[in-house]
């Protein structure tokens, strides 16, 4: 549903990519593990889902593309509402990246991997071809197409496992720990491709306990204890010590120096990575 002035209309059509009004899961009536959650997620917002270990955050994504089904509320996805008969259309509206790509691979190559989710939208060979094409030159795995999944390093796999989803052009994608597994060169990668797939408009959802990942989405959603504890800016999280510890994390080194420079009388604002803060003291350190 969208929110006008304090009262929800109907979630159908809405322009939102994703939409919950009091929507809640649970097995056991009497403890739910989700309950009353409302938000909307604006297409094109690149959204982080924090919350510690049990808060609700992997209910919340199966309750989206309807591995689970809602104990009560409304949900919606890219205008169209949720029910039993939106499921399949749903489900081509979103996209997984899960923290371990080896789960998504199903065929021998790159290239069939690639070909098998576009074979199920009943597309014309010529319309799969051209988007084998655009997405592995997009992520950088052309090179890769006739390898085997198991050739292929974390990053390369990971990249693999996003140009299959962004290949079926969903509305959303989700992405659950799609870091964890990985060095951090291949972080720092995965890190750049969100950034583009931002710039090019994808509405973005990502489970995430990286500090790094944290300050680059535009918005960040704190679940804690099945409910909904906060809905901030990633300043606005990394400054509450308290939601903090609730949600297990913490702030990005850069950050942490930052507060500490601020708090010695040097102003140099929020860095958004180590680099750009070694860039910003640099003319400090060259004064000197």
């Amino acid at each position: 549903m969208n929110e006008v002035n304090g009262k929800w209309n109907s979630v159908e059509h809405s322009p939102d990519a994703i939409v919950l009004k009091d929507v809640s899961f649970g097995y056991d009536p009497e403890n739910p593990i989700l309950h009353g959650v409302s938000l909307r997620i604006p297409q094109g917002q690149w959204v982080g889902l924090v919350g510690a270990s049990g808060s609700g955050k992997s209910t919340l994504v199966k309750l989206l593309n309807a591995l689970l089904p809602a104990s009560a509320g409304e949900i919606a996805v890219c205008g169209e509402v949720l029910s039993e008969e939106s499921v399949l259309s749903i489900r081509r509206k979103i996209g997984m990246v899960f923290q371990n790509p080896d789960n998504q691979f199903v065929g021998e190559t790159v290239e069939e991997d690639i070909l098998f989710g576009l074979e199920g939208l009943c597309l014309s060979r010529e319309e799969m071809e051209r988007r084998l094409h655009l997405y592995a030159g997009k992520l950088g795995v052309s090179g890769l197409l006739a390898k085997h999944p198991g050739e292929l390093s974390g990053g390369q796999k990971q990249r693999v496992a996003i140009a299959s989803i962004l290949a079926m052009e969903p509305g959303v994608v989700i992405f659950d720990e799609a870091s964890s597994m990985l060095d951090e060169e291949s972080r720092n990668g995965l890190l750049s491709i969100l950034r583009d797939m931002h710039a090019e408009g994808y509405t973005i959802l990502m489970i995430t306990h990286d500090a790094d990942e944290i300050m680059a989405s535009e918005r960040v959603l704190a679940l804690s204890g099945g409910g909904l504890a906060g809905d901030m800016t990633p300043a606005e999280l990394f400054r509450s010590r308290e939601l903090m510890e609730e949600c297990r994390l913490r702030a990005p080194y850069a950050w942490e120096l930052s507060r500490e420079l601020e708090a010695r009388g040097l102003t140099i604002g929020v860095p958004a990575s180590e680099k750009e803060l070694v860039d910003t003291l640099w003319p400090y350190n060259c004064s000197k």
